[in-house]
């Protein structure tokens, strides 16, 4: 069974998106989107730099973007089960069929912009956790305030939370760690902190009108599976303030079944992942086009 996922923040690099609008249509696309959501993905995604781009507002229409672009780009595929990484879930609910991409363009273009709102109140930030055990990891980032943001599986936890919770975090690592690393990210997303966030989604998503997913749609609230698009957009809406349970997700995908899986661009993070939780499943990251032919491969191959 094919798995199609989606990389969440973070995951953006420089020019990245350069290369794939040298595909037939891709950039009229872009260019379509930009206008519609006010927001110059086209620039963002070839000329902008780092900075430009960790930007809660600018990063999180971006992804989900080249996430659309990539899969677009990847052919006519119908996976076993559908799943993105914080902000890649709306990305996964486009690929289900729960909103079309020019709705999933304006909503994610609305997260972003009240996740960034929600980021300036504090000065808050996230870091990952290398090495440790969940069960000595987790209680220790509480002692400090800090949330345990991203249970990722694969040995990794993403901590969150203010500036300084994080300082006493890297002069304080929880037994096992062995390093701490700061994230691409501005602000402590998947925590209290994201709390005004959630009204703001709330009232951009009841103009929606979501459809049932037509493929299996896995949850990173709680690693389950989703049977209708009311309860997909409920869960994208809380899961702003609501820790990200990737590791769950991917035991799910072992129930389900998953004998191959496939990230869309920018991918890497989550195969990464991938081939330490589910050892012997093969993956592909889409980086750039030149990665297609080996994804589509993989697709011909593990297709249901």
């Amino acid at each position: 069974m094919l798995v199609l996922v989606a990389p969440g923040q973070g995951a953006q690099t420089p020019g990245f998106l350069t290369p794939w609008l040298e595909l037939p249509g891709a950039a009229d696309r872009l260019a379509a989107w930009s206008d519609a959501i006010g927001l110059d993905l086209v620039h963002y995604g070839t000329n902008a730099d780092a900075d430009e781009i960790r930007d809660t507002a600018v990063a999180q229409p971006l992804l989900v973007a080249a996430g659309l672009l990539s899969a677009t780009a990847l052919g006519d595929v119908t996976p076993g089960a559908v799943a993105g990484h914080s902000v890649g879930e709306i990305t996964a609910a486009a690929f289900a069929g729960v909103l079309d991409d020019d709705a999933a363009l304006a909503l994610v273009r609305k997260r972003g912009l009240a996740m960034a709102e929600a980021a300036a109140i504090t000065e808050t930030g996230m870091s990952a956790l290398l090495g440790g055990d969940p069960e000595t990891t987790v209680p220790h980032l509480e002692k400090l305030g800090l949330t345990p943001a991203n249970v990722n599986g694969a040995g990794q936890i993403v901590a969150a939370g203010t500036l300084e919770q994080l300082a006493a975090l890297e002069a304080d690592k929880p037994e096992g760690v062995r390093r701490v690393v700061a994230l691409k990210v501005a602000g402590a997303f998947h925590t209290h902190h994201m709390a005004p966030a959630v009204d703001a989604l709330a009232e951009a998503a009841a103009g929606l009108s979501p459809a049932d997913p037509k493929f299996t749609y896995v949850s990173n609230k709680d690693g389950k599976a989703v049977a209708t698009g009311a309860d997909v957009l409920a869960r994208l809406v809380g899961q702003v303030a609501n820790p990200v349970r990737w590791d769950l997700c991917m035991e799910t995908f072992k129930e389900l079944g998953v004998t191959a899986l496939v990230e869309v661009c920018p991918g890497g993070t989550l195969t990464g992942l991938a081939k330490r939780a589910l050892p012997g499943v093969p993956t592909v990251a889409l980086k750039t086009p030149d990665d297609l032919d080996a994804a589509r491969a993989l697709v011909a191959e593990h297709l249901n």
